[in-house]
Order: C-alpha cells, then sequence, then structure tokens
C-alpha cells in the first residue's frame, strides 16, 4: 500500500462514513417537521433493511466490478440518501426510501471497502492498515453529528443545507475511491462467496465471524436500549453515546501501533474480556452514575478495537481465494447481530426486565470471549 494511495481511500472513508452519521441527525428532521419517533422507526427500518441487502448486491458486484469501485458506488448511495431525506417537507412524506437508500450503501461499503484494503496490503501489514481504516471510520461517523450540530447552533446552516452538504462529500468520497481503484488497480476475482461457506467454515475464519456477530449482539444492545436501561438513574444515556463515540476514537488512535505488536490472540481476548466488563458495570448504574461512565469507556476500547482486529483475524485465517467470501460472512454475521439483538433484546426487556436483559447481553459478550480462547488453542494445535 503506496502512502500517496493510501490518501485517497482514507480521505473517501472518512467522507463517506460522514454519510452515515447523518442518520443519527434524521429523528431531529422528523421533530422539526412536527412528526414523531414513528416516522423515523420507518426510515430506520428501511435502513436495516437495505443494509443486509447492500451486502448480498456486493458478494456478487465485486466479481464484476471490483471492491474499489463498489465502494463508490456505495457512498453515492449513501449521500443519495441523506440527500432525499432533505426533501421531505412534512412528516407524512417520511417513508423508508431515503433509509434504504443509506441502509443499501453502508452496507455495500462496509463489505466493499475493507475488501479493497484487503487485496492491496499484505498480511505483515493488513493489521497497522485495518486499525487505521476502523480509526477513519469511527472519526467520520462520529464526528459529523457533532460538526453538522456546531453549524446548526453556532453558523445557522438549516439542517436540510446540513444533509445536502453531506450528500455532496459523499459524492467526492465516491470519486475519491474510483481514483484509488484506478491508482492501485487490482484485477476483480471470480470467487463464489455463497458458495465458499463450506469452505469457510472448516478453517478458524468461522471463529471470527460468530464472534463479531455476538459483539455485536453486546454493542447493539447497550447502545439501542441505553434509555431504558438508565431509566430511573441519574445517569443520561446522551453520556453513554458520548463517552462511547471519544473513547473509541481516541483508543484507535492512540494505541492501534501498540495492539499490532501484541499477538493478536492474547489482544483479542483481552478486549473481549474488557467488553464484557463494560456491560457488568451496567449493572451497578443504579447505585452510581460514574459506572455508566465506566462502561461506556470499556465498551469504547473492547469492542471498538476488538473490531478491527476480529476482521483482520477472519482475513488471514482463510485462503487467498476465499477471503472474500469470509469478509462477507464477517460484515453479514455484523449486521444480523447490531439489527437482529434489538428484538430480542426489546422482548428480554419487557418481559423480563432490565438485569435479564443485561445478563442476555453479558452472555452474548461471554459467548465471544470463550470463542476467541477456542480458536487461540485450536490454532495451537494446530502448530
Amino acid at each position: 500500500m503506496r502512502p500517496f494511495n493510501a490518501v485517497f481511500l482514507l480521505i473517501g472513508v472518512l467522507l463517506a462514513s460522514a454519510g452515515y452519521g447523518a442518520t443519527f441527525l434524521f429523528s431531529m428532521h422528523v421533530r422539526l417537521l412536527g412528526g414523531t419517533d414513528f416516522q423515523t422507526g420507518v426510515a430506520l427500518a428501511g435502513a436495516a433493511l437495505g443494509t443486509l441487502t447492500g451486502v448480498l448486491l456486493t458478494g456478487w458486484a465485486v466479481r464484476h466490478i471490483g471492491a474499489a469501485r463498489m465502494a463508490a458506488l456505495a457512498a453515492l448511495s449513501v449521500g443519495a440518501g441523506v440527500a432525499s431525506f432533505a426533501f421531505a417537507g412534512r412528516p407524512g412524506a417520511v417513508d423508508a426510501l431515503p433509509g434504504f437508500l443509506v441502509g443499501l450503501g453502508w452496507g455495500a461499503f462496509c463489505l466493499a471497502a475493507p475488501i479493497a484494503l484487503a487485496e492491496r496490503t499484505s498480511d505483515a501489514n493488513r493489521g497497522l492498515w485495518f486499525l487505521r481504516f476502523a480509526t477513519v471510520q469511527m472519526t467520520g461517523i462520529g464526528g459529523c453529528p457533532a460538526l453538522a450540530a456546531f453549524a446548526i447552533r453556532w453558523w445557522r446552516v438549516p439542517l436540510e443545507g446540513v444533509f445536502y452538504g453531506i450528500g455532496a462529500l459523499c459524492v467526492i468520497a465516491a470519486v475519491l475511491l474510483e481514483a484509488f481503484g484506478r491508482l492501485a488497480h487490482v484485477q476483480p476475482q471470480r470467487d463464489r462467496w455463497l458458495r465458499n461457506i463450506g469452505a469457510v467454515a472448516r478453517t478458524r475464519a468461522i471463529y471470527p465471524v460468530v464472534i463479531i456477530a455476538l459483539g455485536g449482539c453486546v454493542f447493539s444492545g447497550l447502545m439501542t436500549f441505553q434509555m431504558s436501561l438508565v431509566h430511573g438513574t441519574q445517569a443520561q444515556a446522551s453520556t453513554f453515546f458520548s463517552l462511547y463515540t471519544v473513547t473509541v476514537v481516541a483508543t484507535r488512535w492512540l494505541l492501534s501501533r501498540l495492539v499490532v505488536r501484541l499477538r493478536p490472540q492474547i489482544a483479542t481476548q483481552v478486549l473481549l474480556a474488557m467488553m464484557v466488563l463494560g456491560s457488568a458495570a451496567m449493572f451497578a448504574v443504579p447505585w452510581h452514575p460514574g459506572f455508566q461512565a465506566l462502561s461506556a469507556v470499556l465498551l469504547g476500547t473492547g469492542y471498538g478495537l476488538a473490531y478491527p482486529i476480529v476482521q483482520l483475524q477472519a482475513v488471514n485465517d482463510s485462503i487467498d481465494e476465499h477471503r472474500r467470501a469470509a469478509l462477507t460472512w464477517f460484515v453479514a454475521a455484523y449486521f444480523v447481530g447490531a439489527f437482529g439483538f434489538p428484538m430480542l433484546g426489546g422482548w428480554v426487556l419487557v418481559h423480563g426486565g432490565k438485569s435479564a436483559l443485561l445478563m442476555l447481553i453479558a452472555g452474548c459478550g461471554l459467548a465471544a470471549l470463550a470463542l476467541a480462547v477456542v480458536r487461540d488453542r485450536r490454532g495451537a494445535l494446530v502448530a
């Protein structure tokens, strides 16, 4: 990976990720129109459907047009969804289409961009590039709503103008990603990810796939139900969201080189253990709100750093011709956990209460940690 080429990729990732970060502003736009959370839910439901569609589409498309070009097209889809959301002038006009376009693009981008990076890096330096990629991605996701709020408050920029501006940034991202693909050209491979699931399952790559699904359950459980979990306490959900984002960005920037130097197996287990402790800390929030801050920091450090490392393991544990299949199943598993768990978690919260939900979330984290230990032992036996 030449540094000059990497600039096009990383800036493109930053701008495209800002498009996904704009979804955190959708509820504000709906409320300004006089609508309710139902309209926001409709848009986000469309995003969930679009995300899984994007993953499935990308698994086929990268074989024909290449991963970098697919990432560029995905950025255009995200931008189109964000910009089209601004067209809604009344609550009844808010439908699932803008959310579907954002989800379609984001699902495709989360698969195509890592594939494009994996194709252009070696096993020796892929870990550092994946961490850089993940850091820039999270910076865009978390930084976009923060900068948008600043522009709205201090520069009096209307929210519709913010959406149009973010859509334009996604167009720039598409241009940069297309340029990256042309500068660092590789021949598209013709592997079939659906057919190769059996081959992936017979290798250690299956462990990262399942681990990230369980990690996605922990992440979405604590984020989605944060308001319900802190209801009746002195803690505020916004504190958790802010601390989590700041922690992820800071730790990825400051600790990425240290994590790369560690044994990946040990680093994964330590980080997943921190994720479990972050889940456990939420049990103590009713006694002191400081435990919520501790939970956010532990989750941001543990899950935030574990994601790119586990993603790297999914790639390196596969042979060359099955790496796209492994990445496809990895991203699909993450979205299944992130979007599927809230349905189960909501049922548990209603029928079992907060403690039951937290026990389920912590159980998912413990299962992920156990699989990481099993993967390490299997590797030792093979060696």
